[in-house]
């Protein structure tokens, strides 16, 4: 499977770091026919009284409704989905890539299950990951040594 890097809408709310707010929060979306792809629900460093749930995608009149109505938003922070075959060393191929290049990352997070490969990746400017993508495309598409 070749690598795809795309431009995403992350969905947020921030929230109280409380037992069930998540499952809440969960619930109309999920009951409107959302197939999540990525879920991040996450307490904030430092601060044990709050945390932040994230969610990819919010698609179709239905799910956006609930989306609002749990109070997700969409995040303003410009984000790439990365996914792929997985091999060993792709997350450095990526973070080099980025690097080299002086844009600065909010977050990046990313995972293997079976022989796939995703990532998530949060930027500081659009025109960051507007530099970044082509850069992770040729990074993780590059030959193994």
């Amino acid at each position: 499977m070749p690598v795809t890097v795309k431009n995403i809408s992350l969905w947020r709310k921030e929230v109280e770091n409380q037992v069930g707010t998540l499952a809440h929060t969960l619930a109309p979306v999920t009951k409107a026919g959302a197939n999540l792809h990525v879920l991040m629900g996450y307490r904030y460093p430092g601060d044990g009284t709050k945390a932040a749930i994230e969610l990819y995608p919010v698609a179709g009149k239905k799910v956006t409704a609930a989306a609002s109505e749990a109070g997700l938003s969409a995040s303003s922070i410009p984000t790439l989905l990365v996914e792929g075959d997985d091999r060993a060393g792709l997350g450095l191929a990526i973070a080099q890539a980025i690097a080299g290049a002086g844009v600065n990352l909010t977050f990046f997070v990313a995972q293997s299950v079976g022989k796939k490969f995703s990532a998530v990746l949060g930027f500081e400017t659009a025109a960051g990951a507007k530099i970044a993508a082509p850069l992770i495309k040729k990074a993780t598409t590059s030959k193994r040594k």
